[in-house]
């Protein structure tokens, strides 16, 4: 218990600066890029508007969960399925605070392909879906993610991101500040799980552990990655400590990048409402993208980039004061939100 203690902590101030940064970064971007001008920008099909809105996409902090009702917004603004497809399939891969969180505990040439990953894949989608998918009418439109994926605060803000931006009186700190404490809210509980999962795994598997297992290596390590996370929801960010620490028990790099792309990327409930929204032919499409390309990346990643394990993990980079002090206003939000949500569903329930 007491080494669990010790790697939750050491894994709580390795992730907390990352994590605060990002979505300082995230807010900033909001001010600067509001989704008014994502919708106007994204046209109505070709490479250019695809190209447009994959690189958009790419640095939005939405999770898949999030980003459904974001893309069938550019649907419903006249964007063709091209360009909403790579947007979605970009988009929950990476975002400003899984980029410096994924850099943090697993070194920027890892969190640099990773990007690059998200934006290839996401090309490939839309081009691919511009190819083979005929123009049709709209397709009935689904406001939510349906099946239960978000936590009910999770969508009340996703809804307030996608809905028309009401103007007020508000200076662009407070802004930014806001949409940075909605980011983490609506991702809070499964940094939880996460970083609780991670400490496990760090626990209970010694270092380079997994490496003596020959089925973790090469293709059959990433099939065994790709079945596993495609089904279930993973946030981009609450994923890397997860990742980091099988990376550190002996688990394949390539295979940690499967796991960081396919499992934000897709879950059961946002597959469910791609398919109404968008149809099965595109569904297909966004499905099959994401695991081959997955797969071929994290073999292109061990083959192109040769970082060996023990150059991996948590990368102790900063002063112990910065991570501590983070650690600190981090785990304090989390109560605040855990609290919060406590009461709202308590105060729920008696009416």
């Amino acid at each position: 218990m007491t080494t669990f203690i010790n790697n939750l902590w050491e894994i709580t101030t390795e992730l907390a600066p990352w994590l605060l940064f990002g979505l300082i970064l995230a807010g900033i971007l909001h001010i600067l890029l509001p989704s008014s001008f994502v919708r106007k920008h994204l046209g109505h099909g070709g490479i250019g508007s695809i190209i447009k809105a994959v690189a958009i996409g790419v640095p939005m902090p939405l999770c898949s969960c999030g980003v459904i009702p974001t893309a069938i917004g550019l649907k419903k603004d006249g964007a063709s399925d091209g360009p909403a497809v790579g947007f979605l399939i970009s988009t929950p891969q990476t975002g400003l605070d899984s980029i410096f969180v994924s850099a943090g505990f697993l070194g920027w040439p890892f969190a640099i392909f990773k990007v690059l990953s998200a934006f290839v894949t996401g090309l490939i989608g839309g081009l691919l879906v511009s190819f083979f998918d005929k123009p049709k009418e709209q397709d009935e439109i689904v406001e939510s993610c349906g099946g239960g994926c978000c936590s009910e605060g999770h969508q009340e803000n996703v809804k307030e991101e996608v809905s028309p931006k009401i103007e007020k009186e508000k200076s662009k700190f407070s802004e930014m500040l806001r949409f940075s404490l909605m980011l983490l809210s609506g991702i809070y509980v499964w940094l939880v799980v996460g970083v609780i999962l991670a400490a496990i795994i760090t626990t209970a598997l010694p270092e380079g552990k997994l490496s003596e297992y020959g089925w973790t290596s090469g293709i059959t390590g990433m099939l065994t990655m790709l079945a596993i996370s495609l089904p279930m929801y993973i946030c981009a960010t609450s994923s890397v400590p997860l990742a980091a620490s099988l990376v550190m028990a002996g688990m394949p790099t390539g295979s940690a990048l499967v796991l960081l792309m396919a499992g934000p990327a897709t879950n059961i409930a946002t597959i469910g409402a791609i398919a109404k929204a968008f149809g099965k032919r595109v569904t297909t499409i966004y499905v099959l993208t994401v695991a081959v390309m997955s797969v071929l990346l994290g073999l292109g990643f061990e083959k192109v980039i040769q970082v060996s394990n023990e150059h991996m993990g948590h990368h102790h980079t900063l002063p112990d004061w910065i991570k501590t002090g983070s650690a600190i206003v981090l785990i304090t939000l989390l109560i605040w939100f855990a609290i919060k949500d406590l009461i709202s569903r308590t105060t729920r329930q008696k009416f």
